[in-house]
């Protein structure tokens, strides 16, 4: 494992704010706004990714611009240390929100500094309407409930508009979205990071 004090001195990490593209960077848990309401990161620096990852998501913020030129990938959430994640464990044990969790005994993605949370910026800078919040632990924010949401008016057309952008231009970098958040993706096989990598703490 690496620590995350030691990361800035690691070779197989790159620093969100160096990355090509215009990728904006907002870390909503180095604040209190997310789904807790206050900062877990208490002054880890969490602005990185896996090389690998940081390349990758270097080519999708080129393909949407090259497609919607003026758009931009907005990044919520990037690598985020298993001691983070055992806190929000911990935090919401007990409550229906865990199924947003990974264990923290099997790791999440996001500790491997393969996982990345985001959103898309419109040519004005604003976040794009989704029709859920980032961290909405509600089945609206669900991909695999889109259908459904779109035939009730729960969701609106252009809603999945945007998603599918998002989502495009992250498959073809190679990331792979889950089923029960439009805001996340894994670059690489799942089972391969958490067997080959080494996870921060």
């Amino acid at each position: 494992p690496v620590r995350i004090e030691d990361i800035a001195a690691h070779p197989h990490f790159r620093r969100l704010d160096g990355l090509r593209h215009g990728i904006a960077v907002d870390l909503r848990y180095a604040s209190a706004n997310n789904f807790v309401g206050h900062a877990v990161y208490d002054g880890f620096d969490c602005h990185w990714l896996r090389r690998e990852a940081a390349e990758a998501l270097e080519h999708a913020a080129a393909w949407l611009h090259a497609r919607r030129p003026g758009w931009r990938l907005l990044v919520l959430d990037a690598l985020r240390p298993q001691r983070v994640q055992q806190r929000l464990w911990d935090e919401l044990q007990g409550t229906p929100l865990t199924m947003y969790l990974a264990p923290p005994e099997r790791g999440s993605i996001h500790s491997f500094g393969m996982a990345v949370d985001l959103t898309l910026l419109d040519p004005q800078g604003r976040e794009v309407d989704m029709g859920s919040g980032f961290d909405e632990m509600t089945l609206a924010s669900h991909p695999d409930h889109e259908a459904e949401h779109l035939a009730l008016g729960a969701l609106k057309p252009e809603h999945l508009v945007e998603r599918g952008w998002l989502r495009a231009a992250m498959r073809e970098a190679g990331f792979q979205g889950i089923s029960t958040e439009w805001w996340h993706f894994d670059f690489g096989d799942r089972v391969a990071v958490r067997r080959d990598l080494p996870r921060v703490l």
